[in-house]
């Protein structure tokens, strides 16, 4: 006989996590934030002590990781979001350096112990299936290794389909909440994104299999692809920009040699209008992280164009997208994942899309990074670099090649300054080399 789950309070729910436990919270809109609240509280009674709560990212809720609940929760983030990243860089949170495609692993190799997972789910449809809506990502996994589940359960979070499909009987406890789920307002690009956009645009096949992340740039490219014809979705995320090429037939999907004619995706974060384009949509197919993320699954795809950005490139080729010297910002993520799977892709290109200078004018291109900047993406993963200046071919090139075609998409007032760098780095010859 299957289980019934037990409906309850928030604060009844979380009376079964004890001290020690380690814990996973939900992804972005799938955060259960009436359970993140009623664990805070009995944190601020001082009735626990030295719970692990690891994530990805969890947007705007109760602040569980500054000095107030020091010694009570350790947040460990797999990326970093805008609500711990200050923290991460106090000391008070932490960062676990990993790929996406890697952090199932962590739970389903028995690598990190799930004691309780902490999610949000959709209504059970008409067989008795919930679905984590918005984010499978490494929450499946989670759910799967956990002693225990506790669950919010929300009319307002889409009912998705593929993985994100799981029996009711698996909750241990249910709490209801009726509050809108987040939103992602889109972002809309300026005239440098743009540009960026068109000069990616123009890289992009027909029939190409998209990655691409949520932001200004993402969008700027989207928005240069109305003219393109039968692309695919194959991506870690994607949000309302791909709405209006799937309405103008342009996404088709027919070309995938996997999953055709399916936009799959491991998480969502948009508007509230994707969120019901995807409710119960067999279009859109929610994965596990470990499947969309694969480089090799990815690669079995043709014509894998990857786009990413970074926060500093230098004059060889290496992407650094986690960091700001030593202050931690973001994560590793997916970006590897698909610049590796692209690569192995039949015709498939790795791009890394970025402004040529920060919103203070300083270069984001630099003789080398900043000490103690991460590379992400080694200087060997890139086929293309691109700036509002225009975009490089950077793969089969040497390192004075690679250097001369990076100056050429930095900024103008810049690049005086790094052809000195590259000079002093290579020697008088670097001004005589010329690309065969």
């Amino acid at each position: 006989m299957a289980k019934t789950p037990l409906f309850v309070s928030a604060e009844e729910a979380v009376r079964c996590i004890r001290s020690g436990d380690a814990l996973h919270l939900g992804s972005v809109s799938g955060v259960p934030k009436l359970l993140v609240r009623a664990l805070c509280e009995r944190g601020r009674r001082g009735e626990l002590r030295q719970v692990t709560l690891r994530h990805i990212l969890t947007g705007p809720t109760e602040d569980y990781s500054g000095p107030e609940f020091e010694g009570i929760f350790q947040s460990d983030s797999f990326f970093i979001g805008d609500n711990v990243r200050h923290n991460v860089n106090r000391g008070y949170a932490d960062y676990i350096p990993i790929s996406l495609s890697e952090t199932p692993g962590l739970y389903r190799g028995g690598y990190l112990r799930c004691d309780v997972a902490l999610i949000q789910v959709s209504e059970p449809d008409e067989n008795g299936m919930v679905s984590l809506g918005t984010g499978v990502d490494t929450t499946l996994a989670a759910v799967q290794c956990a002693g225990k589940v506790l669950a919010v359960m929300n009319p307002h979070m889409p009912h998705t389909l593929g993985d994100a499909l799981i029996p009711l009987e698996k909750l241990d406890c249910v709490v209801r909440d009726d509050s809108p789920i987040d939103t992602t307002p889109p972002s809309h690009p300026s005239p440098v994104e743009i540009a960026i956009g068109r000069h990616c645009a123009d890289l992009v096949e027909d029939g190409a299999c998209l990655q691409l992340g949520i932001g200004a740039i993402p969008n700027a490219v989207l928005s240069q692809l109305v003219g393109h014809r039968d692309l695919g979705i194959h991506s870690e995320m994607f949000s309302d920009g791909v709405l209006e090429l799937v309405e103008r037939g342009v996404i088709t999907g027919k070309h995938k040699m996997i999953d055709r004619g399916k936009l799959v995706v491991t998480f969502l974060a948009g508007s509230r209008h994707l969120y019901d384009f995807v409710d119960r949509n067999p279009m859109v197919l929610m994965k596990d992280a470990a499947y969309t993320n694969d480089p090799f699954i990815i690669s079995r795809n043709p014509k894998v164009t990857a786009i990413n950005s970074a926060l500093q490139v230098d004059l060889t080729g290496q992407i650094c997208a986690d960091s700001l010297g030593t202050r931690m910002y973001s994560g590793v993520g997916g970006q590897l994942d698909f610049i590796y799977g692209s690569f192995r892709s039949p015709g498939g290109k790795a791009i890394i899309a970025l402004a040529s200078t920060t919103s203070k004018g300083i270069s984001k291109i630099v003789p080398t990074l900043t000490p103690g900047a991460g590379v992400v993406t080694p200087r060997n993963l890139i086929h293309y670099l691109v700036t509002e200046y225009g975009a490089v071919e950077l793969y089969g090139k040497s390192l004075q090649e690679r250097a001369r075609l990076i100056i050429s998409v930095a900024h103008p007032d810049h690049r005086e300054t790094l052809e000195k760098a590259a000079f002093e780095r290579f020697g008088p010859h670097f001004r005589n080399r010329r690309s065969a």
